[in-house]
């Protein structure tokens, strides 16, 4: 019988897209034979993930998933919305998530090489898209920690369309902090604080605004100070601190958090295939072309 070597079982893997232990079962089932190893996995149904490889997963769940002082907001994609209400599908983007915060890796890649009772992470997606029948991916996530004194504000709009994870410091109102992430989810604010604008988005900003205070045909020398106060209503519009409060606009989020005893740290907002670009589907023409083949 020919040796199963670790080289071997990974060229079958990038060959087919199968998980580690699939790709070495086929490899001893036909002793060894590279080609009879993969007419193996397709005649059992395993290799259909590698088909599926080019299609492009813009659709999926965003989650948050909260232990303790950790916590991590992740998205999982697939490529239509009806998968992202199976409830495989669902199953799979909690249990990433959970493993992701178990482990911390600091990576996506390092992620998908976890090690789980049934191989690696990447395995199990791999495994998933075999079972479920779409691309599936792990696009992205982010880990949080607090400490007791903190709360996280997790909160999943249209069951993970959107996702938002917030960290509410030196206030433990778990309430406030998820009121605070149902505003983001709502206005999605660029920044906390507008402390954190970069000059140069300032001065390009600036620049902007003074080509259209110019154009508007406004003197010369007002301008420079119609200028400070349209800068100042771009910053509270982008600045999560100073934009009203959607359950109160009497009051800013920074002074809503206050009033918590906190103040705003970070918060992450996912919104499912954000900057993916979708591929434009003519049902007609695809349901033809199924025809024809």
């Amino acid at each position: 019988m020919a040796q199963v070597t670790a080289k071997m079982v990974k060229e079958l893997r990038d060959m087919t897209g199968v998980g580690m232990m699939d790709a070495k079962r086929a490899l001893v089932e036909v002793d060894g034979d590279m080609n009879k190893a993969v007419d193996y996995l397709r005649e059992n149904g395993m290799a259909k993930a590698a088909k599926k490889a080019d299609r492009i997963a813009a659709e999926g769940l965003a989650n948050v998933y909260v232990d303790g002082n950790t916590a991590v907001i992740a998205e999982i994609n697939a490529e239509t919305d009806f998968v992202a209400k199976n409830d495989k599908f669902q199953n799979l983007v909690a249990d990433i998530t959970a493993i992701i915060a178990k482990n911390k890796p600091e990576t996506v890649e390092a992620a998908l090489a976890i090690e789980t009772a049934d191989g690696t992470l990447n395995d199990v997606i791999l495994n998933a898209t075999t079972v479920i029948g779409e691309k599936i991916t792990l696009r992205r996530f982010t880990i949080v920690e607090k400490t007791d004194a903190d709360a996280f504000g997790a909160y999943l709009h249209q069951g993970g369309r959107i996702a938002v994870l917030t960290l509410l410091e030196g206030s433990a109102d778990a309430d406030a902090a998820k009121d605070i992430s149902m505003h983001i989810a709502a206005i999605n604010p660029k920044y906390v604080s507008r402390d954190e604008v970069s000059a140069e988005e300032l001065e390009h900003e600036k620049k902007v605004l003074t080509e259209q205070a110019l154009n508007e045909g406004k003197p010369a020398n007002i301008v420079e100070k119609m200028i400070v106060g349209r800068l100042n209503k771009f910053l509270s519009e982008i600045s999560l601190n100073d934009q009203p409060f959607v359950k109160d606009p009497d009051q800013t989020v920074g002074q809503f958090a206050a009033s918590k005893g906190g103040a705003v740290k970070s918060f992450v907002r996912y919104a499912v295939g954000e900057g993916i670009e979708k591929r434009s589907v003519d049902f007609a023409e695809e349901v033809m072309s199924q025809v024809k083949k």
